[in-house]
């Protein structure tokens, strides 16, 4: 009788368990969805302002009537229809070249690859006298993939924490650097919100331009924390990725694409980049949390490993001689004079690509 008892209580048992799980989880997912339809409403391309919050707020106000009130079929159903109706409103606004952008952002870039000759136009060099006050100015430029020596890794952070921007400099053994840094392309009066990323806010632009511009601009007139990495990638593998990040210019020259902090924004493009290049790792947590990227290269064996990490962190903060260089001609070289030697070349010699695949452990003193 016992037994026999056991056997029928099992499952229910087991049904009330389910239940528990479920009912939960069924409230967070619903909740997601709500919060999502009312933030795609509210960031939508209604040009009213009142307009959008008052949709926004009747959306989620009838989402949680739907399902957690009359929570009834019929009132499901509605409430999906609705919910269809602002997936497709989504899906249907596209990005635009054609806004009143910024002046740091205001024109696209091109390259035009003929053999070893590369002509880069719309190369941003800026004289900054503020954050908000500068002189315009945009240049063309020719390089020789041939003279292409490296790529160094730039880390800058508007405050302390996990999460900063990433950006590259293609380095040559005859010209200035070349900086390519993925960012948002805000409007006039626009600024960035991460939020506000995620719903079709910001355009995608990679700002080509000279060092003392796009990383002068943040050591000495935005106040960030700006980290330089002499990567250890080959020539061969920096060509690669150069040629790589052209042809992601000119696409995005002729197509607009909307930025997304977790799908297309700087550091997730550098490593699918780097993949494209040669790369061979998957994804990383410091992919997304972006301000420990340095730390994954580190381990990666892409960066100098003669020194600490915390002591190679600690010696690649430029802030210091960035505002001593200003605006010469002279900043990249400044910028790396107290920079830690390449050290071991064993990697370089051996063509590791950027961003480097297998991790193996890091040495003793690193965190």
């Amino acid at each position: 009788m016992n037994t026999d008892h056991g056997r029928r209580g099992a499952p229910r048992i087991a049904s009330r368990l389910r239940r528990w799980l479920l009912r939960p989880l069924g409230f967070v997912v619903g909740l997601l969805i709500v919060a999502w339809g009312g933030l795609a409403i509210f960031y939508s391309n209604l040009p009213w302002h009142w307009a959008r919050v008052v949709l926004a707020l009747v959306f989620a106000a009838f989402g949680v009537w739907a399902l957690w009130i009359e929570r009834g079929r019929p009132a499901r159903l509605a409430f999906a229809a609705v919910l269809v109706l602002v997936i497709a409103w989504e899906v249907s606004i596209q990005p635009s070249h054609d806004r009143p952008w910024r002046p740091e952002v205001a024109v696209m870039p091109r390259a035009v690859v003929d053999g070893d000759r590369v002509r880069l136009t719309g190369v941003r060099d800026f004289a900054y006298r503020g954050v908000d006050d500068m002189t315009v100015r945009y240049l063309e430029r020719e390089v020789s993939l041939s003279h292409l020596t490296g790529v160094d890794f730039y880390i800058s952070y508007w405050q302390p924490g996990p999460v900063g921007h990433t950006f590259l400099s293609f380095t040559f053994d005859n010209a200035p650097p070349v900086s390519i840094s993925i960012e948002t392309r805000p409007e006039v009066g626009e600024g960035f919100s991460p939020l506000a990323s995620l719903f079709k806010q910001f355009e995608l632009i990679y700002v080509v331009g000279e060092e003392r511009d796009v990383v002068g601009v943040r050591t000495n007139h935005r106040g960030e924390d700006v980290f330089l990495y002499r990567t250890l990638a080959s020539p061969e593998a920096a060509r690669r990725l150069f040629l790589v990040y052209l042809e992601r210019i000119n696409q995005l020259a002729d197509r607009p694409e909307w930025y997304h902090l977790l799908k297309n924004n700087c550091t997730l493009n550098i490593f699918r980049y780097a993949n494209a290049a040669g790369r061979e790792g998957g994804r990383d947590l410091r992919h997304y949390l972006n301000g420990w990227a340095d730390r994954y290269l580190y381990q990666a064996g892409l960066l100098v490993r003669s020194l600490p990490f915390d002591e190679l962190r600690r010696r690649s903060r430029i802030n210091d001689a960035a505002r001593a260089a200003g605006d010469g001609s002279d900043f990249p070289r400044r910028i790396r004079a107290a920079l830690p030697a390449h050290g071991d070349s064993s990697a370089k010699a051996a063509g590791t690509p950027l961003p480097g695949g297998a991790e193996p452990p890091p040495p003793t003193g690193t965190r």
